[in-house]
C-alpha cells in the first residue's frame, strides 16, 4: 500500500530532525584549523570532547586564558596608540631630540602593535572555531612564546608611554566620544558569535560548577555589553538643527605636510588649503631681527651642522640675522619626510621645498596682511647676554606696527609677558590667553580668545567662555575624528597641521539625533538577544533529541545519555555474539560438502 501524504511529509520532518540533530564532522577544516592551532602538520585525528568532559584540561586552560588576556591587551594598546596618531610627529620629534637622529618610530611602534594583534586574533579565531567543532585544545609550544612576548610588549610599551607620554590617555578618553557606538556595535557581535561555542559545552558540561562559572561570566561580559550606551556621552548624539558652523583653521606652523614648517612657503601652502589663520614660533636674532623658529637649536630644521659645524647646539637667538639667512632650512623637509607626505608632492613643489630659507617675522606678517589672514605665535625671549633680552617685546610690536603691512586687529597676541604695557602699546590687538583664567582675570587683561590644548575640550567650559564673548581655539589637531569632536562641541577654531584635509570635511564623521542612537542600540541589542536565546535553545534541543534518536546514526554526545550509549552498545555486542554462534553450524556443514 502506497504511503499517504501526510505519512511522507510525517517522513520528511524526521529526516530533516535528524540532521539537525546530527553532529557532522567537518574533517578538512579540522584539521586544518589543529595544524595552525596546534602545530599537527599530520593528518589529523578528531579529538572531541568526551560527554561530560571539558574543552581542555588545566594547562591548556591556562594558556588560553592567556591568550584571552593577550587579547585584550593588545586590542587596548593598538587602541590607544592608534587614537595618538594625531601627535605623531611630536613624538618623533621628542625621540629626535633625545636620541640625535631622525627615526619614524611612532609609524614603527604601530606596525608592531598591529603585528602582535593579528598574531593574537587569528589564535583567537582558532581556538574559538575548534571549540565551535567540540574539540579538545592543544596549542603549540610556539604559540605559548608568542603569546607570552605580545603580551610583554604591550605591557612593557603602554608603561613606558604613560609615564613619557601621558596625555594621550586623555586622547584616548576623547576618542571614546566618536568610536564607543562604533565599538558598542563591535562588542554585540563578538559576544553573539561566541554564543554558540559558549552553548555548545554549556549543555555538554556534567559539572554544575564550570557550567555556572561559564555562564556566569558570559552574562555578566554580555549584560556589560548591552548596557555600555547608558554610561555613554558624545557631544556629537545632539538634535538635528543645533550643529553650529566648523571651527576656523589656523595653520600649524603653516602646512607643514606639504611645505617644510616655518618657511615662507609653508605658509603659502596654508593659505592656498583654505587656513583662516597662520600660526608660528619667533625668536630674535643676535641683531634684532625677529624670526621664524619653534625649536631652541637649529639642529633639527636646518643644515647649521654643515655651515657651522662647532655652533649646532647654540641657540638659535645667538645668531645674527645673515647666518641665519645662509642657512637651508628645507632639505631636511625632503630627507626625513615627517609626515610621509613627500611623495605626494609634485616636482616643483619638492624642488622649492629644498630652497627654503629662515623665514623673518616681517614676512610672515607681510603675507597674512596681503591675504587678510589671522596671525598667532609665541614669542621666545632670547638668552642671558643676548642685546634684546629685555627689550624682545617692544622689538617685536615695532615689526607689527611698523614694518608690516598687517592690521593690528589680525594679531592673536598670545605672549603673557608685560600684557598691560602691550595693551597701552596697541590696544587693536587680539588678546590671547593660553591658559584657564578665572572671568575677572581675563576681562581685566581684556582677553578675547583662549588658545588652549585639545585635551581641555568641552562642550560646558567652550558655552561657558563663549557666554562672556571669549572665543576658544584649540591646538594641535590634525586628524578628522578629533576634527569632528571639535566641531560637535562648537569649538571656534583650531590649530592644525592638515588645513589640506580638514578643509574638505562637509559635516562631523559621526552625528546622530538622540532617538535614532537610541533606536540603534536597543534594536541591535534585541537582535542579539533573540540570536543568542535560538543558538542556546537550539543546542539544548539537540543535545536532549539525542537520547531519543536510537534508530538513526546519530551519536549522542551528551554526558547526561552515557548509559543510554553504553546499553546500545551491550545490545549491538550481545546481537554480534548471537549471529556468529548461529553460523558455525553451517559453515561446518558447507565445509564437509
Amino acid at each position: 500500500m502506497p504511503p499517504t501524504l501526510s505519512q511522507l511529509q510525517f517522513g520528511r520532518l524526521r529526516c530533516l530532525r535528524a540532521k539537525l540533530l546530527k553532529r557532522y564532522k567537518h574533517q578538512p577544516l579540522v584539521s586544518c584549523l589543529a595544524a595552525l592551532y596546534s602545530c599537527q602538520w599530520r593528518r589529523y585525528e578528531g579529538n572531541c570532547t568526551q560527554p561530560g568532559d571539558c574543552c581542555c584540561n588545566k594547562l591548556e586552560g591556562a594558556s588560553f586564558a592567556l591568550l584571552v588576556a593577550a587579547f585584550c591587551v593588545t586590542l587596548v594598546f593598538l587602541y590607544f596608540w592608534g587614537q595618538a596618531e594625531n601627535d605623531y610627529n611630536d613624538f618623533d620629534w621628542f625621540n629626535f631630540g633625545n636620541l640625535g637622529f631622525w627615526f619614524p618610530w611612532s609609524v614603527v611602534l604601530l606596525v608592531i602593535a598591529a603585528g602582535f594583534f593579528t598574531y593574537i586574533t587569528v589564535l583567537m579565531l582558532l581556538a574559538v572555531c575548534l571549540l565551535s567543532e567540540g574539540q579538545k585544545l592543544h596549542l603549540h609550544w610556539s604559540h605559548k612564546v608568542g603569546i607570552l612576548l605580545s603580551l610583554t610588549f604591550s605591557v612593557v610599551a603602554t608603561a613606558v608611554l604613560s609615564d613619557l607620554w601621558g596625555n594621550e590617555w586623555t586622547t584616548l578618553l576623547l576618542s571614546f566620544q566618536i568610536t564607543a557606538p562604533y565599538l558598542h556595535l563591535g562588542g554585540v557581535l563578538l559576544m553573539t558569535t561566541l554564543a554558540w561555542p559558549i552553548a555548545l559545552h554549556f549543555f555538554r558540561m556534567n559539572s554544575r560548577v564550570r557550567r555556572c562559572l561559564i555562564m556566569g561570566v558570559y552574562l555578566t561580559i554580555l549584560a556589560t555589553v548591552y548596557l555600555v550606551p547608558l554610561g555613554l556621552y558624545s557631544p556629537c548624539i545632539k538634535k538635528k538643527g543645533t550643529l553650529g558652523p566648523a571651527p576656523a583653521l589656523i595653520g600649524h606652523r603653516g602646512a607643514p605636510m606639504l611645505a617644510p614648517e616655518n618657511t615662507l612657503m609653508s605658509f603659502e601652502k596654508a593659505v592656498e588649503a583654505g587656513s583662516d589663520g597662520l600660526e608660528t614660533d619667533v625668536t630674535i636674532s643676535f641683531d634684532g631681527v625677529p624670526f621664524l623658529m619653534h625649536d631652541r637649536t637649529l639642529r633639527r630644521t636646518t643644515n647649521v651642522h654643515k655651515v657651522f659645524p662647532n655652533r649646532t647646539d647654540t641657540p638659535a637667538a645667538m645668531f645674527t640675522w645673515a647666518e641665519l639667512e645662509s642657512l637651508d632650512a628645507g632639505t631636511w623637509f625632503l630627507s626625513h619626510n615627517p609626515f610621509g607626505t613627500v611623495g605626494s608632492l609634485g616636482a616643483k613643489d619638492q624642488q622649492q621645498a629644498g630652497n627654503q630659507s629662515v623665514c623673518s617675522l616681517q614676512a610672515y606678517l607681510q603675507l597674512a596682511g596681503q591675504t587678510d589672514k589671522l596671525v598667532i605665535f609665541d614669542l621666545y625671549r632670547p638668552p642671558r647676554g643676548h642685546p634684546y633680552r629685555d627689550t624682545w617685546i617692544q622689538r617685536t610690536l615695532e615689526v607689527v606696527q611698523n614694518e608690516s603691512s598687517i592690521n593690528s586687529s589680525q594679531v592673536l597676541w598670545l605672549p603673557s609677558d608685560l600684557r598691560a604695557l602691550v595693551q597701552e602699546m596697541d590696544p587693536e590687538l587680539q588678546q590671547t590667553s593660553g591658559s584657564r583664567l578665572p572671568l575677572e582675570e581675563l576681562h581685566t587683561e581684556h582677553i578675547v580668545k583662549l588658545n588652549l590644548h585639545y585635551s581641555s575640550m568641552s562642550p560646558e567650559l567652550i558655552s561657558d567662555y563663549a557666554a562672556v564673548n571669549i572665543t576658544t581655539n584649540l591646538y594641535v589637531i590634525s586628524q578628522p575624528w578629533l576634527y569632528s569632536l571639535a566641531w560637535c562641541n562648537g569649538v571656534h577654531s583650531v590649530t592644525t597641521n592638515a588645513p589640506q584635509l580638514l578643509s574638505t570635511m562637509s559635516s562631523p564623521l559621526f552625528l546622530m539625533s538622540p532617538d535614532e542612537y537610541n533606536l540603534m542600540w536597543i534594536l541591535t541589542d534585541l537582535l542579539s538577544l533573540v540570536l543568542i536565546l535560538i543558538i542556546f535553545i537550539f543546542h539544548w534541543w539537540r543535545e536532549r533529541g539525542l537520547a531519543f534518536c536510537s534508530g538513526s546514526k546519530i551519536t549522542p554526545d551528551n554526558g547526561t545519555y552515557s548509559n543510554f550509549k553504553t546499553g546500545l552498545s551491550d545490545i549491538w555486542s550481545v546481537s554480534s555474539t548471537n549471529s556468529q554462534t548461529e553460523m558455525m553450524p553451517n559453515l561446518a556443514t558447507i565445509t564437509e560438502h
